[in-house]
């Protein structure tokens, strides 16, 4: 682990270039820290996309996630959002993501495999 020192003793603004991103130190017009994140989380995926049914940390409402979409954050949101009024319901796209509000399984499969996903229930 890295002292606190160096942790604080990074260029985080440059009067020439403007913000710094701390990781590649690049200015943030030019950083491509976020792409390669994205890359490597869609590499990572074995295409099966999971449904399940959650509540823990959501005092005790339900919600339906999506796991393992290979999209980009751009395309996750447009399909989010279709899905969102094909339930009519809200939900939000997290880390790669998709919460539904509610149960909406069986018709959430149904939605994905229409769009040519593998889809398979999770969970309890």
């Amino acid at each position: 682990m890295a002292s606190l020192r160096d942790q604080l003793g990074g260029l985080v603004y440059s009067t020439e270039q403007g913000d710094i991103c701390p990781d590649c130190r690049q200015a943030l017009e030019s950083c491509c820290c976020d792409d390669l994140a994205e890359r490597a989380r869609i590499a990572s995926l074995d295409g099966i996309v999971r449904i399940r049914r959650e509540t823990s940390g959501r005092k005790g409402k339900g919600v339906t996630t999506l796991s393992g979409i290979p999209l980009p954050e751009k395309e996750l949101k447009v399909l989010a959002k279709q899905l969102k009024k094909r339930c009519g319901t809200g939900g939000a796209v997290k880390e790669g993501v998709i919460e539904i509000q509610g149960d909406h399984r069986e018709m959430l499969k149904q939605a994905l495999t229409e769009h040519g996903y593998q889809a398979k229930l999770a969970g309890g």
